[in-house]
């Protein structure tokens, strides 16, 4: 993004038609990093500095709902919370590689997320160092997959990503692997993937 003030006016404006036009009884804040917040509601705009707290991605632009309707965007595995987080990258006209500039989040779902991320991940490298084999994670978002593989490079364990679309997901191998063409286990079944990553 080459201009990130102009890009939080239209994310901003793309989320007050959303929220007007579906009656939603949300709140939003587009904050950009180190600067004042740059959103506005359906009911009211918010106008206190905004920096990144600990706890989130240096991002250029976060945007978090809040309100009664948050639980909207965060059912069904935050389907619709990702929804408009794809909508806003393909608005900005972000290359893919450029998608993590922008993170949507509602009662920090995904930061809860990523928390659990981080204890499914450990939790695989003792399994894999374990039993000496593979281990498949859920299939999860771009964003995800290539957080679990910083998080994974740091127990120098080889990864390697697998499948095709929304069913693309990350596998886990044992010291020694040579994972330049791996033949990865399929992943569990869809409802271990929903419960392994339910919001609380």
């Amino acid at each position: 993004m080459d201009d990130v003030a102009q890009a939080a006016q239209t994310i901003g404006r793309f989320l007050q038609t959303f929220t007007l036009s579906g009656g939603l009884r949300l709140r939003f804040r587009v904050k950009l990093r180190g600067a004042k917040p740059n959103g506005s509601t359906a009911a009211e705009s918010e106008s206190e500095p905004s920096a990144l707290t600990e706890g989130e991605e240096a991002r250029t632009l976060y945007v978090e709902f809040t309100g009664p309707d948050t639980p909207l965007l965060t059912a069904h595995n935050g389907e619709l919370l990702n929804a408009l987080e794809h909508i806003a990258t393909k608005i900005l006209r972000l290359e893919p590689d450029s998608h993590d500039q922008v993170s949507f989040d509602a009662d920090h779902f995904k930061s809860n997320r990523d928390r659990r991320l981080r204890e499914a991940a450990a939790e695989a490298v003792e399994r894999v160092r374990a039993t000496g084999r593979p281990h498949p994670f859920p299939a999860m978002t771009s964003r995800e997959r290539r957080m679990l593989h910083m998080i994974l490079s740091e127990s120098g364990l080889p990864t390697a990503s697998s499948g095709e679309g929304p069913g693309r997901f990350v596998v886990l191998y044992p010291a020694g692997t040579d994972v330049s063409e791996p033949e990865p286990p399929r992943p569990r079944d869809a409802s271990h993937i929903r419960s392994a990553f339910r919001h609380r």
